[in-house]
């Protein structure tokens, strides 16, 4: 596959760092979050003209890094410092604690593993480098799979489940390491490729393996393969591109977030906007997360 795309401006709305796209099969819903507002928002996804229209916003204290749904529609919800469980009824139950108190580091990207456990990163909010984490979820208790991050972005994996795939956006590496999808179990950590041009933000992966990654302050959505070979390119209007998902009923939508922060909306009016464009491959079905047992 090869290509150049556009995306289209797919919301009304503004969102100063919209983030973290995820498509819901069994509501036929899209939910995101916005970063600095510290909401997580709903939305419908019109397949046929990529239109999203929100319809509900949930607000909480602080920054919101990311968002992952249960079969049942309960939440978990990456706030500050901490993991937040939402569920149907809306009540809100502190799950894990990831980042000690008052540390100037937040929870940012996160994404459900093949067996329905939760993955989340943190980043520096200070000049601090090499000092962040990326953990997996196991029940209520944070297992620790690297402390030595910058800016923990994207997550993915690969169609079988056996390779994940990570980013540090500082260095702007791309990582990979073995996977046991069922245990969760992971192997030696590998560079697979660096990003010359832009920041590598957040990531998914497509069915056959390809991996689409959001360049912040680059404008545009890299298609590569595992080996780093560029196989298509999105452009977006907006600079500051933040995170791709496949969405709606077949995947086929690539819905993409990005930041209005810091932005001159004036030279850029289509910062903090959501966008969509088909691409012509499907993307990998988002797995439900699995709560834990009460």
């Amino acid at each position: 596959m090869t290509g150049q795309f556009t995306a289209t401006q797919a919301s009304a709305e503004v969102y100063a760092l919209a983030e973290g796209p995820v498509w819901d099969p069994a509501r036929k819903h899209l939910l995101w979050v916005d970063i600095d507002a510290g909401a997580v928002h709903e939305g419908r996804l019109d397949p046929g003209t990529g239109a999203v229209t929100a319809t509900t916003a949930h607000t909480f204290g602080g920054t919101v890094g990311a968002v992952a749904v249960a079969a049942d529609g309960e939440f978990v919800v990456a706030e500050r410092e901490v993991l937040t469980r939402v569920d149907t009824a809306g009540r809100r139950t502190e799950l894990a604690r990831v980042l000690p108190p008052g540390v100037r580091s937040r929870l940012n990207d996160g994404a459900v593993d093949p067996a329905g456990r939760f993955l989340i990163g943190s980043m520096a909010l200070d000049d601090r480098k090499g000092q962040d984490v990326l953990v997996r979820l196991d029940g209520t208790a944070c297992v620790p799979l690297d402390e030595d991050l910058t800016l923990s972005n994207g997550l993915a994996w690969s169609p079988s489940g056996d390779r994940l795939y990570s980013i540090d956006s500082v260095p702007h590496v791309v990582w990979e390491r073995d996977y046991d999808p069922v245990t969760g179990r992971t192997g030696p950590r590998r560079e697979l490729f660096r990003l010359a041009d832009g920041m590598p933000d957040g990531m998914c992966a497509d069915a056959e393996g390809n991996l689409w990654i959001a360049v912040f302050g680059g404008g545009r959505v890299e298609c590569r393969d595992p080996g780093g070979r560029l196989l298509a390119v999105v452009e977006v209007g907006a600079p500051d591109v933040t995170c791709p998902a496949f969405a709606g009923p077949d995947l086929d939508v690539l819905v993409i977030t990005t930041s209005a922060s810091g932005v001159d909306v004036a030279e850029h009016p289509g910062s903090g906007h959501l966008f969509t464009a088909r691409v012509g491959v499907r993307g990998l079905a988002t797995p439900y997360w699995v709560p834990p047992r009460s």
